[in-house]
């Protein structure tokens, strides 16, 4: 299989174990930064290129794409799958993880249980719209924030009124949803590969935090997830479309609650943290799903010499 990795490091523990994992299966692999990335468009075909040169025919492409450049890193994407590359994670999947709202939207839909979320654009509004959600704690998050990032809890309702009106200051989207107080900070990361569960993680958050992510200095070790907690995460990851995906769960009264679905999600914590090899299982499942020879979309790709073989 030819492999490429779309990632602004190569030094990354994430990247550099995909690497490993890759060559130790005799794949060939090849780490590209997807803002050195640059493509044509046209009718006749689809052209990338990558600091200067011509790169094609990748059987599959793993996407390590950070949320600041989600846009452009997406469309690079977007062209290998143009050009017949397989991704376990599809572009138009990544969107829909990385947008929190649509995300609630796609999974509540599919009867799968998440805290109950508001979401509104008027400042009129407000006073009903927290009316709707219930009485604080609140959970505040930007649509697009990610590692914790962007997440703030309030516990009267003048301060999630007066976060919201800041937020509404910088024009940024955002959504509030009930704190799920018996978590008592901690959650459960489920590392799904294909359709399982490979590795799971509890989550703790530090002293004086909600926030139980690795980043914000919250502590993981490994744990085993129910078989209901399992179903959920598996789930998740299908409705968006992801093929790969760290799903955070939290345990409450009624079940397991869909925090998060990571398109990106790391492999550092939970890799040390379970003992499981979790880029192997990974690199396994791309060899399984990638084509022998990728076939472009492009209707005269071949003819005019832009898709090379």
């Amino acid at each position: 299989m030819k492999l490429a990795i779309l990632s602004r490091n190569s030094k990354l523990y994430s990247t550099r174990r995909l690497v490993e994992a890759a060559r130790e299966r005799r794949h060939s692999v090849r780490v590209l930064d997807p803002l050195r990335c640059y493509m044509r468009i046209s009718v006749e075909g689809f052209d990338l290129r990558y600091k200067g040169r011509p790169i094609a025919g990748y059987n599959a492409v793993i996407p390590r794409i950070g949320a600041s450049i989600t846009r452009y890193g997406n469309a690079v994407l977007h062209q290998f799958e143009l050009m017949g590359s397989y991704s376990p994670n599809p572009s138009v999947a990544i969107m829909r993880a990385r947008d929190k709202l649509r995300c609630h939207q796609l999974l509540a839909a599919q009867g799968i249980g998440l805290p109950v979320t508001v979401f509104g654009d008027n400042p009129d509004d407000t006073s009903d719209l927290l009316a709707m959600l219930g009485p604080p704690p609140h959970v505040i998050k930007l649509n697009e924030g990610t590692q914790g990032s962007g997440v703030m809890l309030t516990e009267k309702p003048s301060a999630s009124r007066s976060v919201i009106e800041t937020l509404r200051g910088l024009y940024a989207t955002f959504l509030v949803q009930e704190f799920i107080e018996e978590a008592k900070g901690t959650d459960l990361r489920c590392f799904v590969v294909g359709d399982r569960v490979v590795a799971a993680m509890r989550r703790q958050a530090p002293q004086g935090d909600f926030r139980s992510n690795l980043h914000r200095g919250g502590s993981g070790k490994a744990a085993r997830a129910s078989a209901a907690e399992q179903a959920v995460a598996v789930r998740a990851a299908q409705v968006l479309g992801l093929g790969i995906a760290g799903v955070d769960l939290i345990r409450s009264r009624r079940g397991p609650l869909v925090l998060e679905v990571n398109s990106s999600p790391g492999l550092e914590g939970i890799e040390q943290a379970t003992g499981v090899d979790i880029a192997g299982r990974i690199i396994d499942h791309v060899a399984a799903g990638a084509p022998a020879t990728p076939k472009s979309r492009g209707r005269g790709a071949r003819k005019s010499g832009l898709i090379k073989k």
